[in-house]
């Protein structure tokens, strides 16, 4: 087995993770460091240490949504003592994760599990799993606006996917846009708009592929069941 697959099923981080943790130098093999990508080892033989702790695969796999509020990282832990996603969910007796990233001061839907080959389908490039946002702006956008959103914006250099966007009515709640994106650069919501001359006040997701955050309270998580799981396992479409 892949160390990084390994690590992942053992509820310690997503796949991807897994893979800079290997290369940050923290992984022991039988007592020896392991910082390069390729290694296999046998569960049933090797000793495969994170940070020094042994690690054992979870049996029991968890799959979990929250709604997450503004100001906590969204981490297994923070070097700068902040708050983490982790405190919402100290009630659960396992090592699970967070799917992706929600940013500081962005709310709304996060999944998490201990289930790395479940992360690594939501959050690999080449599986396309969308995920919407609404975001309260300062001002409504122009038509020509949603259109440079929909064929794209260059961030870095680099042009982002398409998004579809759209102008939210609800005159009580001032100017909203919902736009769904699959990529997760950094920010990259509130980039793209800031780009085409809105800012952005507050910005919350609410779906994940087939998944919605529906009526949960900020704060809360809940069990995914069954049909949604296996629904996402099937990327979201």
């Amino acid at each position: 087995m892949r160390l990084q697959k390994f690590i992942a099923e053992c509820g310690v981080a997503s796949r991807r993770s897994a893979e800079k943790i290997i290369e940050s130098g923290r992984v022991t093999v039988n007592g020896e460091i392991v910082d390069y990508m390729g290694c296999t080892i046998d569960p049933d033989i090797d000793e495969v240490c994170v940070d020094g702790n042994v690690l054992r695969v979870e049996n029991k796999k968890y799959y979990i949504m929250l709604n997450k509020p503004k100001n906590y990282v969204t981490t297994v832990s923070d070097d700068l003592g902040r708050p983490t996603v982790m405190h919402l969910v100290s009630d659960i007796n396992a090592r699970i994760y967070p799917v992706g990233r929600l940013d500081f001061d962005t709310t709304g839907l996060l999944i998490m599990t201990n289930d790395g080959d479940f992360a690594n389908i939501l959050t690999h490039p080449k599986h396309i799993v969308d995920k919407a946002y609404i975001a309260r702006i300062d001002k409504p956008l122009d038509e020509k606006a949603l259109e440079t959103l929909r064929k794209g914006i260059e961030l870095d250099g680099v042009m982002t996917a398409p998004a579809r966007a759209e102008n939210i009515k609800r005159p009580k709640r001032g100017f909203e846009v919902k736009i769904t994106i699959h990529e997760g650069r950094n920010r990259q919501v509130r980039r793209m708009l800031e780009a085409v001359g809105v800012n952005v006040m507050s910005l919350k997701r609410i779906s994940v592929g087939s998944l919605t955050l529906g009526n949960l309270p900020e704060g809360k998580w809940r069990a995914l069941s069954d049909a949604e799981i296996n629904k996402l396992r099937g990327k979201g479409k």
